[in-house]
């Protein structure tokens, strides 16, 4: 046999070698691909908990509502406008005689190009010790106006006046001359009253992730719901959840 038919077979046999060494490596690669596809966390929202959701977002979407509604005294758009995110605690309870306590649950959703995201679920709990008496529930608004106010929130908990500073944010036309606010404070906090209640501005209060709801909910939690491109695509969004976002769309979109 000749060199050159010897150099030619061994040409071939080296290459059937190598695509023997190939083909398992793309194979198993194939079936990693497969499992992380299978592993995907799925939506397992229980009827209570779909029911409990939506009577949170509808909450939320009402407070909002009514808060811009209010003649001269709602939040300015020009605030709005650049905020980040917004959060929104609708009822929630205050009550005490020199320490106080508070609590409630509500959404949040994050600004995304031509909208807001879906809404993710958060908790609100805390305690504050000053001049104080009464009982209330008590609508709180959040606006998250940098990426650092994001940071804290999207950590297992934010605590208020701790890890961020929170202000109470200016109303109706008076924004106009506090332009340096939104730079100093991470937060601007808003509330409606719908009780007799004395008390400290909001301090010490620590937001927490309802994590089990919104993984029951979206099969995510807050983290990813919030962050990310098309983690939760909007077309997925159950309609009894949709309305908090479509709400902030109808005041601030960009």
């Amino acid at each position: 046999m000749k060199l050159s038919t010897r150099l030619s077979l061994a040409a071939v046999v080296g290459v059937l070698a190598l695509a023997a060494a190939w083909l398992p490596s793309g194979a198993s690669a194939r079936q990693e691909q497969r499992q992380r596809i299978a592993v995907k966390p799925t939506p397992n929202a229980s009827p209570k908990q779909q029911k409990d959701a939506a009577k949170k977002t509808e909450s939320a979407s009402n407070a909002f509502e009514e808060t811009m509604g209010a003649a001269d005294r709602s939040i300015p758009r020009e605030l709005l406008d650049r905020a980040e995110a917004v959060a929104v605690f609708p009822g929630m309870l205050k009550a005490g005689f020199v320490v106080g306590g508070r609590g409630g649950s509500g959404v949040i959703s994050r600004r995304v190009t031509g909208g807001w995201s879906a809404p993710a679920f958060f908790k609100l709990a805390g305690a504050s010790i000053g001049p104080q008496i009464g009982a209330s529930k008590t609508d709180l608004i959040l606006l998250f106006m940098n990426q650092d106010a994001l940071k804290g929130l999207l950590e297992d908990k934010l605590e208020i006046g701790g890890e961020a500073s929170a202000a109470a944010g200016p109303v109706g036309r008076a924004a106009s001359a506090s332009t340096n606010l939104t730079l100093d404070a991470g937060i601007l906090s808003y509330s409606r009253g719908k009780g007799l209640f004395v008390g400290l501005e909001l301090k010490g209060a620590v937001i927490n992730p309802d994590n089990n709801l919104n993984q029951a909910l979206y099969g995510f939690k807050a983290r990813d719901i919030l962050t990310g491109t098309n983690k939760v695509n909007m077309a997925d969004v159950p309609p009894s959840l949709i309305n908090f976002p479509n709400t902030l769309a109808r005041y601030s979109i960009k």
